[in-house]
């Protein structure tokens, strides 16, 4: 039944394939550089090792934003964010499977009464902004330099379009690893809790633990993804926002992969917090909005006047409509899916007080508001019982 539950997250897998996993390769395509296939085979390819390899850090964040402990309420939760980004998708808007998911959850927290903890939306929803600025840097920076090099060097043009054709490839290939470990997390996050599936031997060569094994068959559907619905959005990034060259274009798909990569890399945290130093959230951030923050960086670089607003205008558009939909619609087909089809979507959750907190029960110089607070039930301030002492 499980199997079942999961083709929800399956149809988000693809969708997040023909929107966002795209982006490792638009400007390629976009700029002819390299053909759709020959992009969509490696692409694929390395998302879906990004996936398997470094998925972990990302999917614990957005686990923390709200636990759906029941596979209905999994299943309908991906069923909303993949209908919402597809039908952005068919707009040719690039928008947001990580907005699409994070407001989906929010509608399951809302129907189920959970608690939506601050913290960890504090976290996301500042990287959405966050994300399209460092991409912006990251190109500008990457772009100067390229400059610089290339005054340098003084290749001849075809060496330099060969180099740049070679380029692509590889930065592509680590911007499609990057995509992988950063947004599986939107695609089977939300099915980890409740996922039943044991340890899995490949061969005595090496295991995949329950949470792998869901981000390998996610990973494969967002390949089905690319293969199948991207190359309109593909043109979208890579040609109709602003007219990039093939350099330019290099740089855009090397700034999306490396912030991607900042938010989702364990290694980089460790080595961060190691060494005292700041560390950036593992939080899963929008391939789709990193790309666009590079394009504008570049196109900043060079004037802005060849930016076309309208385009970039229908794309924030998209980009606010996209988590306010979401919760919507999660929120109407929970209420669908538990009253007309009769399957719990969320499993009321029993607190216990702690054996420390029922020892001191009989303690008459307690509070009740101490005693909540201990066991992690702490009463609304306007409750009449809050603050009272225990009569």
């Amino acid at each position: 039944m499980f199997l079942v539950f999961l083709l929800s997250g399956l149809f988000l897998g693809w969708s997040l394939g023909a929107n966002d996993a795209a982006n490792a390769y638009g400007t390629a395509v976009g700029t002819r550089m390299i053909r759709f296939r020959t992009a969509a085979i490696i692409c694929s390819a390395f998302v879906i090792i990004g996936a398997v390899v470094g998925g972990a850090g990302p999917s614990e964040t957005l686990g923390k934003l709200g636990s759906i402990n029941a596979p209905p309420g999994a299943f309908t939760v991906a069923l909303a964010a993949a209908l919402t980004v597809t039908s952005m998708t068919r707009l040719g808007l690039p928008v947001s499977t990580s907005q699409a998911i994070v407001g989906a959850i929010v509608g399951w927290n809302f129907f189920s009464g959970s608690t939506t903890d601050l913290d960890s939306l504090t976290e996301i929803v500042s990287s959405w902004v966050l994300c399209p600025i460092l991409a912006a840097i990251f190109a500008v920076v990457l772009l100067k330099l390229a400059q610089v090099f290339l005054r340098v060097v003084r290749m001849h043009l075809f060496r330099v379009d060969s180099a740049t054709r070679y380029g692509l490839i590889v930065a592509g290939a680590f911007a499609s690893y990057s995509l992988g470990a950063n947004n599986i997390a939107n695609v089977m996050g939300v099915f980890v809790p409740s996922v039943p599936f044991g340890e899995l031997d490949i061969f005595g060569l090496f295991r995949l633990d329950a949470a792998q094994q869901l981000f390998l068959i996610g990973g494969i559907a967002i390949g089905v993804g690319v293969f199948t619905y991207s190359k309109r959005v593909m043109l979208t990034v890579g040609s109709r926002l602003f007219r990039l060259s093939p350099i330019s274009a290099l740089i855009v798909v090397l700034a999306q992969g490396l912030v991607l990569f900042l938010f989702s890399s364990e290694a980089l945290e460790s080595w961060l917090t190691a060494r005292r130093l700041p560390t950036i959230p593992l939080v899963p951030v929008s391939s789709s909005q990193a790309v666009v923050g590079a394009v504008i960086g570049i196109g900043l670089a060079k004037g802005a006047h060849n930016i076309r607003l309208g385009i970039l205008g229908r794309i924030g558009a998209g980009w606010i409509a996209t988590p306010v939909i979401s919760a919507g619609t999660s929120f109407l087909l929970l209420f669908f899916v538990q009253n007309v089809f009769l399957q719990p979507v969320y499993t009321p959750v029993q607190h216990q007080p702690s054996n420390q907190v029922a020892a001191r029960l009989g303690d008459d110089s307690v509070s009740d508001q101490v005693l909540l607070a201990e066991s992690g039930l702490a009463l609304p301030r306007e409750h009449p019982a809050a603050g009272a002492g225990r009569r």
